[in-house]
C-alpha cells in the first residue's frame, strides 16, 4: 500500500523521546564477478566493484535521514561469503582481501562491512577452511571487517568439526584483540539468513540480486513506551498493544529503504524489524519484560514473556509489510542491554537462562563474555547447544562469546559505544572436550524432513 508522510509525523515523538531508529542501511553488493586466479586482480575486482556499487551509498542515507528527521546509525554493506569468492587461495590472499575490504569501507565512509563468511553446515571445502583457519589474523588486523560462520542447519544436521575449529578461532581471536574485541566482530550461526543487515552476522547471500538494500529498525524504547502507557491490561491486549506500535514502526522502517533504493537505483530488499537495543537507558529489551511485570528479566516467566514480545513483534511487522526478512524479533545481547547488565550483574540471569530464552526469541547468545580461562571445548559445547535449539526448532539461533583474557567472573569489559559494558559470566565447570573430540556431524532431525 502507498506510504503517507503523515505516518512519518506520527512516529516524531518516538524519535526523539524514545530512541526510535534505523539502527542501519545495509547494501548487498555481490563479488560473485570477482573471482579470479591472480590474487592481485582478485583484489582489484573486489575493490574496483565495491567502490563503483556502493559509491553514493552513504550520501544518500544521510540525504533521507535528514529529509524525513529519522535518525539512523548506520550505514553498512555486506558482500558474498568470501570462503566462495577466493576458494583456491592462499591464506595470506584471505587476508589481503580482508584488509581491502577495510580499506574499501574506510573510502566509502561505511561503519561495518559483513561476509568474511563461511557457509560450512554440512562440510567445509578448501575455501572455507581456509577462510576459517584466517578469521582471527583477518578480524585483528582491520576495523570494519566483520565475520559469520554457519556450523548448522536443520536440513544438514550440526557440523562438530566445523564448531571445534571455530571454538579455537574464538580463543585465538581472543588473544590477539584487546579486551577481547575482535570476538565481538565474530558470531556463529545455525541456520544463517542471506539478508541479515545487522552486524556481526550481514552477508550478501548468493540468491540475492548484484546490489540490493536491507534495512535494520529498531525501537526497544518504543515498546517499552507503549508497554508502560498500557496500564494493567491483560496479556493478550498487551500483546495488541505491542504488535500495534510495531506495525508503526515497520512501516517508517520500510519507507526509509524505499526512498534509499529508488535514488540508488538498487532494488530493495527487506525490512528486518529486529529489536535491537543499546547501552542507553530506556531503549532495553530486558526494560521491556520488567514492564510487563517481573521483577528483574530472568526470573521465572521471562521466557513467556519473551516469546509473547517476539512473536507480537513478527505479527505487527507482517501486518505492515510483505517483505519484512531478516531476522525480524527480539535480541538480547548482554553487554548492549543496560537492563540484561542489571540483570546479570544482580544474579538474575546465567548462562543457562539464557539459553532458554533464546529459544523463543531472534538469535542468541549474544555479546556473552566469559573468563578467559575458559577452555576451546567448553565453547564448542555452549556454540553446540545452541546450534541444537536452532536445528530442532528451524530457527536462526546464533553465538557471540567473548572470553576475555585476565578476566574472572565479577570482572566486566569495557567496549563503550553501542558495545556496551559486558559483566563476565560464569560457565560450567564440568568439561565437554570429550564429547567435542568426536567430532564428525550431528544429523539433522526428523523436524528437517518436511519436503
Amino acid at each position: 500500500m502507498p506510504f503517507d508522510p503523515n505516518e512519518i509525523i506520527e512516529t516524531i515523538h518516538m524519535t526523539e523521546v524514545e530512541h526510535l531508529d534505523i539502527r542501519t542501511v545495509t547494501m548487498g553488493v555481490s563479488l560473485r564477478g570477482c573471482a579470479h586466479p591472480e590474487p592481485k586482480h582478485l583484489l582489484a575486482n573486489i575493490r574496483d566493484k565495491l567502490l563503483r556499487a556502493a559509491d553514493k551509498h552513504v550520501k544518500t542515507v544521510e540525504t533521507v535521514s535528514s529529509e524525513y528527521g529519522i535518525p539512523i546509525a548506520n550505514k553498512r554493506i555486506a558482500v558474498s561469503p568470501i570462503a566462495i569468492i577466493a576458494d583456491g587461495h592462499s591464506a595470506d590472499t584471505f587476508i589481503e582481501i580482508a584488509r581491502t575490504l577495510d580499506q574499501c569501507a574506510a573510502d566509502l565512509g561505511i561503519d561495518y562491512l559483513g561476509g568474511y563468511t563461511a557457509l560450512v553446515q554440512k562440510g567445509m571445502a578448501t575455501g572455507d577452511v581456509t577462510l576459517i583457519d584466517t578469521i582471527a589474523d583477518a578480524l585483528s588486523s582491520t576495523q570494519r571487517v566483520c565475520s559469520c560462520v554457519n556450523v548448522a542447519s536443520t536440513k544438514a544436521g550440526i557440523n562438530m568439526d566445523a564448531i571445534g575449529r571455530v571454538a579455537h578461532v574464538i580463543k585465538d581471536l581472543a588473544a590477539k584483540t584487546p579486551e577481547a574485541v575482535g570476538c565481538c566482530k565474530f558470531v556463529v550461526f545455525a541456520n544463517c539468513v542471506e539478508d541479515n543487515p545487522f552486524i556481526a552476522g550481514a552477508f550478501h547471500g548468493m540468491s540475492e540480486p548484484e546490489t540490493v538494500i536491507n534495512v535494520g529498525i529498531s525501537g526497544p524504547g518504543v515498546v517499552l513506551s507503549a508497554v508502560k502507557h498500557a496500564g494493567p491490561v491483560d496479556l493478550g491486549v498487551l500483546a495488541e498493544v505491542i504488535k500495534r506500535t510495531a506495525f508503526k514502526v515497520t512501516r517508517m522502517g520500510e519507507m526509509v529503504g524505499r526512498k534509499v533504493s529508488e535514488r540508488l537505483g538498487v532494488p530493495f530488499g527487506i525490512v528486518d524489524l529486529s529489536l535491537a537495543p543499546t547501552p542507553a537507558e530506556g531503549d532495553s529489551v530486558a526494560d521491556i519484560i520488567e514492564a510487563m511485570g517481573l521483577e528483574r528479566c530472568g526470573c521465572p516467566g521471562s521466557t513467556a514473556a519473551l516469546m509473547m514480545l517476539n512473536d507480537a513483534v513478527k505479527k505487527g511487522g507482517l501486518m505492515a509489510s510483505s517483505y519484512v526478512g531478516g531476522l525480524s524479533g527480539a535480541f538480547i545481547p548482554v553487554s548492549e542491554d543496560a537492563g540484561m547488565i542489571r540483570a546479570v550483574e544482580a544474579g538474575a540471569i546465567s548462562l543457562e537462562k539464557l539459553e532458554a530464552m533464546t529459544s523463543v526469541c531472534s538469535v542468541g547468545l549474544d555479546m556473552v563474555a566469559v573468563p578467559g580461562d575458559t577452555p576451546a571445548e567448553t565453547i564448542a559445547g555452549i556454540i553446540a547447544d545452541e546450534a541444537a535449539i536452532g536445528v530442532v526448532n528451524n530457527k536462526t539461533t546464533a553465538v557471540r562469546i567473548i572470553p576475555v583474557p585476565g578476566k574472572m567472573v565479577g570482572q566486566s569489559a569495557e567496549y563503550g559505544g553501542l558495545m556496551g559494558t559486558a559483566p563476565i559470566m560464569p560457565v560450567s565447570k564440568f568439561s565437554s572436550q570429550r564429547f567435542i573430540l568426536r567430532g564428525g556431524r550431528i544429523p539433522a532431525p526428523s523436524t528437517g524432513m518436511n519436503n
